[in-house]
């Protein structure tokens, strides 16, 4: 099902989808929905709750677990750019020797974990070169 308006949500949903059948049932697929939409007073209140609850700002999409290996994965729009916090996320997560991919399409996903040496039922699409 196809959204108007919501890019990232519809891919997210799709990866998702894909992940779930290209990797091995034991995988876990997880979203971490670390931003509270609400607007004014109530929607700040809620989500110092939940930074205090532990949400950390930029953290991925969605964290991908399966034998042994852990990725990021950072769902953006064709067009969509990384926020400073996601970044700094970015940088972090690397630097504790796990895998990161910014993901713009079904194909970048599958490369992303073929590149961190995830076994899928899946052959990705040969990768170009990032611009």
């Amino acid at each position: 099902m196809k959204r108007r308006g919501t890019p990232e949500a519809d891919l997210q949903r799709a990866v998702v989808q894909t992940l779930r059948i290209a990797l091995p049932r034991s995988a876990i697929i997880h979203h971490c929905a670390n931003e509270v939409t609400e607007a004014g007073p109530r929607g700040a209140k809620r989500q110092a709750i939940l930074v205090g609850m532990g949400v950390h700002a930029g953290f991925a999409d969605l964290m991908v677990l399966c034998d042994g290996r852990v990725l990021f994965l950072e769902l953006k729009a064709p067009k969509g750019r990384l926020r400073p916090e996601q970044e700094a996320f970015r940088d972090a997560v690397r630097a504790h020797g796990f895998g990161w991919a910014l993901v713009r399409s079904l194909d970048d996903a599958l490369g992303a974990l073929a590149d961190q040496g995830f076994t899928t039922r899946i052959a990705p699409a040969p990768r170009r070169p990032a611009p």
